[in-house]
């Protein structure tokens, strides 16, 4: 099977699980690590094994064993099929790693449904440099 036909394989076996922000990376012409990552996340750990689970299921029934599994944390799962590496992300460790900036050269496909992100927290800054908050404080306060 090629490896492009496996890591689409991979994509829709994590969905059977409702894994969430699905995304295929193809990174045969920027690195030797391996052909395709395919990341995910899930909401809960639960559910990060649960999707780990159906996918070396699923793969097993195609006779493709797993090269390396690494499950030190149940907030990050990774099997290893040599050319397609699958990442089963907690939601919240996700953005830590960060993995789809880190090789953000690949070109990414999204399987299912994409969640939308959450807003930003972050303040924005005024020409001044001082927050809006800080601004809109300042002027309640101002006599």
């Amino acid at each position: 099977m090629r490896s492009s036909t496996l890591a689409k394989y991979v994509a829709e076996l994590t969905l059977t699980k409702k894994a969430y922000d699905v995304v295929v990376m193809d990174l045969r012409q920027i690195s030797p690590v391996a052909d395709f990552f395919v990341i995910c996340s899930a909401d809960s750990d639960v559910q990060v094994k649960a999707i780990a689970d159906v996918v070396e299921e699923g793969m097993e029934k195609r006779g493709a064993l797993p090269w390396h599994k690494e499950v030190t944390s149940i907030n990050w799962v990774v099997l290893d099929y040599v050319d397609v590496v699958l990442h089963v992300f907690h939601k919240h460790t996700r953005s830590f790693f960060n993995l789809e900036k880190l090789w953000g050269d690949a070109k990414m496909t999204w399987f299912g449904d994409k969640r939308a992100k959450p807003a930003s927290k972050r303040v924005r800054s005024t020409r001044a440099g001082r927050s809006r908050r800080t601004m809109k404080t300042s002027r309640k306060a101002a006599p």
